[in-house]
Parts: C-alpha cells; structure tokens; sequence
C-alpha cells in the first residue's frame, strides 16, 4: 500500500492516461489539476480552468489521449492536447440541471453524460457540422443520475440514480457505429431501450431486488456479462445477464459504500464513509454474494463489532473532546473513498488499484499483498 497526498481540500473525482503516469483531479472546485509522476513524487503540470461551476466528473480515453470533464455549470469539455496544452471544446448537453458524472464508451468514439435533469446524454462527434451532439435517454427515469459505466461491446450503458434504481439502458447511435449483435442482457436494442431494472420503487425504499436508496455506484464486470452496483443503504447488489430476475444483494453494518468495481470476475471491491476498501466475492454456480473481508482494518473496528450507529456515536464524542479525530483513525484514508479506479490489470486480474477521497489523498493497493498481509484473504 502507498499513499500519496496532493491537497488539503477533497479529491471529487480523478481520471488517469493510458500508462498511468499522469493523473487528472477535481481539488473539489472548478478546476482540473493534471499530475505527473517523477520518481515517487507527484508534479502538477497542468490546470484545466474551462468550467465555472465545480468540476463532478472527468474521465480520460487512454488510444485518443482527450479528457472529457463535466460540472454543475451544466456543460461538458472535450480536451485535445495541442502543442502543450490542453484545449477545450464545449459539448451542448442540453440540460437545465447540473451534470453529475461522465464516461468515455470502450471504443472511444462517444460519452455518455448523466445529470440531475433526470436524464443522460449520449454525446457523439458530428463530422459534417465539426461540433459534438447529444440525444437524451429520458425514460424510465426519475432522479439524478450519479454513476454510468459502459458494457465492453460499446453499445449498453448502465446507469445508477436516486430514484433507488439501477439499469442498463441501450446506447446504440446508428450514425457511429453498426448494429449491436446480441449479449446476455437482450438482443433488440434501439436507443433508450431499458435492458435492465432492478427492483424497487422510487417511492419508498424496495424490500427486494438490490437494495434500497440511491445507487453511488456501477461496474460491469470484464466480460459485461455482470453487473454490481452500490445502494445508500450499504448494499452491495450484483445481477447477471441471462438470468432474468436474478439479482443478489447483501447488507452490512458498514457506512453507505460510494464506490464498487470488479478486480476479478468473481471479486470486487467497494468502499465508501468506512474509509477502507472491502472485498466481496460472487459465486455464480450458487448466485450467492459473500463478504471477503476487510482491507486496511481500523483497530477500533477491528477491537470491537459496533453498529454504523455506534460508530457515529464515537466519532462525535471523540470530536466534541479533542477536536479531531485524525489519530484515532488507523486507515490509509483518513476520510471517506468516494472513486476506485484501475491501475495495473484491468477487470478481469486486477493487480492495482487507486483510491481518492475526501481527505484529499491518493490510496495505491496492491492486491497480492492485501492477500498476504490480511489473514483468510482470498481473492478468486
């Protein structure tokens, strides 16, 4: 494990290039900060200063090299370095709401903007008119988008909102790509179609289906054919293509978990207010999701089997008597994880992985020796 802090303000989002050696981050306003590796220090060299609402997302296409950022101000930049320095281009989303997150597609060819307009944008370069255009997925939902991530075949888009639902919507556009063959989650697929909803209601929370409360988070797996997701309630869901209603949830006594990716096809990890990681794990034979275990364990927590509730009790005491609660927290992170990311290894064997979060540091996790350190650890 290393850790690296870059500011005293929190980390909102990040993106890293192809080969790792740079790193794109919000500092929780309106820029975008770039940082270069030199040796085992971190140099910014670049800022990125388009928007003037604060930065919610950024996400960097490795083969192209263009950063895509989104923000509160409702706009979308697509970034093209040129001679040195990077050059915005402003994508119209056509949104009266903020913008909440953003992704590049596999093929790099098309992003995918959601927004608290209660609807996502799926932007794509017009080569006739030069300029980038959107058509909006409105249907079925209801709240603020807060998490994408697209399905390797380009085309799906999964899509987690505060309408306490989590779905995978169909993003094909006609004029960049040729027509999706069929996958596990469906094989008609026109714009907008809704391949996947998990259960519940927006209404009240759902007793079943993927937990209840706003979806943080959502990953397909390396081969799309799974998808895991993160609900408030601290929820970890994942659901398989294929298998229609087959959906396996599990709660914990953790804080809300605002992140989740998979390292392997059977394994993930999410974090979130816990400020450390967790590893679950899939059986797909038996569609049982189990707890792995903790990574980088507090004492207080590892000492004691408190409640979330318990834990909040404490941590305001412990304010209320010394003003700070830093030495009492034994993790890499001293506040919450809000984004994993991949570093070596991809989905399907992740080697490392990167977390940022509040406390305005970068967490670098090497997973076999996670596994060596933690006792029972066994990542599958």
């Amino acid at each position: 494990m290393a850790y690296h802090s870059f500011l005293l303000e929190p980390i909102s989002c990040h993106a890293w290039n192809k080969d790792r050696t740079q790193i794109a981050l919000c500092p929780n306003n309106h820029e975008v900060h770039i940082y270069k590796k030199d040796g085992t220090k971190w140099t910014k060299i670049h800022e990125l200063k388009e928007h003037n609402g604060q930065v919610t997302g950024i996400d960097w296409a490795p083969d192209s090299n263009r950063i895509v950022t989104c923000g509160a101000d409702r706009n979308a930049y697509v970034w093209t370095l040129k001679e040195g320095s990077w050059k915005p281009t402003l994508v119209i989303l056509r949104i009266n709401r903020a913008a909440r997150c953003v992704k590049w597609s596999p093929k790099e060819n098309k992003f995918a903007v959601g927004s608290s307009s209660r609807l996502i944008s799926i932007c794509y370069f017009e080569q006739e008119n030069d300029w980038w255009v959107c058509k909006h997925i409105k249907k079925p939902i209801r709240s603020t988008i807060l998490s994408l991530d697209w399905h390797p075949n380009n085309v799906l888009l999964a899509a987690g909102s505060c309408d306490f639902k989590c779905r995978v919507f169909s993003a094909y556009i006609k004029e960049v790509e040729e027509k999706p063959g069929p996958t596990p989650w469906g094989s008609k697929m026109p714009f907008g179609e809704v391949l996947f909803e998990s259960g519940g209601s927006g209404d009240a929370a759902p007793s079943s289906g993927g937990g209840g409360g706003w979806v943080h988070s959502v990953c397909f797996s390396h081969s799309g054919n799974r998808l895991a997701w993160t609900s408030h309630d601290s929820t970890v869901s994942v659901a398989e293509g294929g298998k229609t209603g087959t959906v396996c949830s599990l709660s914990s006594e953790t804080l809300p978990l605002l992140c989740v990716t998979f390292i392997t096809e059977n394994s993930l990890v999410a974090a979130g207010h816990d400020c450390y990681p967790m590893l679950y794990v899939y059986d797909g034979a038996n569609a049982s999701l189990t707890f792995g275990g903790k990574l980088d364990v507090p004492k207080q927590a590892a000492s004691k089997d408190i409640s979330a509730r318990e834990r909040f009790k404490n941590l305001d005491r412990r304010a209320s008597e010394t003003q700070s609660t830093d030495k009492d927290l034994n993790t890499l992170h001293k506040n919450s994880i809000s984004q994993i990311s991949m570093l070596e290894g991809g989905r399907n064997q992740c080697t490392k992985f990167c977390t940022t979060g509040m406390d305005g540091g970068m967490g670098i996790w090497d997973v076999k020796s996670l596994e060596s350190a933690m006792k029972n650890l066994k990542i599958v």
